[in-house]
């Protein structure tokens, strides 16, 4: 029996004993009883409940967060661009002849090894059955020229034939296996350009442009299909040399569709052009961040980039509600979130003004760094913590974020 259980009897015995105005023990009595029953109840109380008590396990906070991504100051500078697959590809044949059969249009979704077109296979076919006669010859010329070799090879241990003769016969042995393998090589690049008339799809993808139609003479290397990926979208656009050596691959941009309902999107540099192309302008790609099913490849975009000044150590912005005060002037604390971990580690921060309600932090954080930004005065290092939903606002828009 837990001790709260008899607590509760002992209670119960007590006012039992006491009933009303009619007490059936006596006072003395009764005041023995129920300092038995107290001494009995510390008692337990000291010595605990034979059960134990079931294990509470610790909470994980839920913390709310922010992702750091865009300078604190600098200009902003924008171009237009155009949405495509991140992997795309221009299909076509490896092998000339009549397209017989187009099997998918424009606009098809397809699946990795899917046939997509077939040319004629009738001349690769008579080209197989032709090498596999040629195979079979070398074959029996082989067995022939073996069979006399080892004819010639006992006569010659006998005696009966000159070291010449042996050489001959060893030499056309030789020959014999050589022609087979070329023989052998033919047939299996006439059955590899047999399945090279089926054109089938690299990966799962849209079929993007269609390029020629059924019964019609393609060569080696022309464009039949354009193929696109399911699922990654980047933005193609081009960058003035005047500022080519301010963008770098990671840097985050945003992207402003002309169609309200997809309204701006988080976008990041994923390559840069090291030649310049017309206009003595870089070719760059931004890989968009979680795009929309309403986007489709080809849509245009204008790309929004905001540049640090040159020599500018201007930091980045993070909402004031992340930072714990330190120590001296300038200084904080700011939680940053380990993903691998799920934990959050102290972080010193040095800070250099404010905007609105975001503070420049230019020391302690850097792009991509995720924050705490709420209940930082109850966070500890090392605390394991849960994300809520990410906030993505940043210095591009930190104006729309504060309504």
């Amino acid at each position: 029996m837990c001790w709260l259980e008899l607590s509760m009897y002992c209670h119960k015995l007590v006012a039992h004993l006491s009933f009303g105005k009619k007490q059936i023990l006596p006072t003395m009595q009764l005041s023995s009883i129920s300092s038995l029953a107290i001494a009995m109840m510390a008692a337990l109380t000291l010595a605990g409940c034979d059960e134990e008590p079931p294990d509470i396990a610790p909470q994980i906070r839920a913390i709310k967060t922010y992702t750091v991504t865009e300078v604190a100051s600098g200009q902003t500078r924008k171009f237009s661009g155009q949405v495509y697959a991140t992997d795309s590809s221009t299909l076509s044949f490896h092998v000339s002849g009549t397209v017989k059969e187009m099997l998918v249009s424009e606009g098809d979704r397809v699946e990795e090894d899917q046939v997509l077109a077939v040319v004629d296979k009738q001349p690769y076919k008579l080209d197989v059955e032709s090498a596999e006669a040629e195979v079979q010859k070398a074959r029996s010329d082989l067995a022939n020229a073996r069979q006399e070799y080892e004819r010639q090879e006992e006569l010659y241990k006998k005696g009966w034939v000159s070291t010449a003769r042996i050489e001959r016969v060893q030499t056309q042995r030789d020959v014999a296996e050589s022609q087979l393998d070329f023989a052998t090589s033919k047939l299996n690049l006439a059955e590899r350009d047999l399945r090279l008339t089926e054109l089938r799809a690299p990966f799962d993808g849209t079929i993007s442009r269609k390029y020629v139609e059924a019964f019609v003479e393609v060569s080696t290397g022309q464009p039949v299909y354009d193929i696109e990926a399911v699922g990654a979208l980047e933005v193609r656009f081009d960058i003035p040399e005047t500022i080519i050596s301010r963008i770098s691959v990671g840097m985050p941009v945003t992207v402003k569709f002309p169609r309200k309902e997809i309204g701006i999107l988080r976008a990041r540099m994923t390559e840069v052009g090291s030649t310049a192309g017309k206009a003595n302008a870089f070719p760059v790609k931004a890989g968009l961040e979680d795009p929309p099913a309403e986007i489709r490849s080809r849509m245009t975009t204008e790309v929004s980039i905001l540049l640090a000044h040159e020599g500018d150590d201007s930091g980045f912005l993070v909402p004031l509600s992340a930072i714990a005060p330190g120590d001296g002037p300038g200084q904080g604390y700011a939680f940053i979130y380990d993903p691998e971990t799920q934990t959050v580690k102290k972080t010193l921060v040095m800070g250099r003004g404010a905007i609105d309600n975001f503070v420049n932090i230019v020391e302690g954080v850097k792009a991509g760094d995720i924050v705490a930004v709420a209940g930082v005065t109850f966070l500890s290092d090392g605390q394991r913590v849960k994300l809520m939903q990410q906030q993505r606002s940043s210095a591009l828009d930190a104006p729309a974020a504060m309504q």
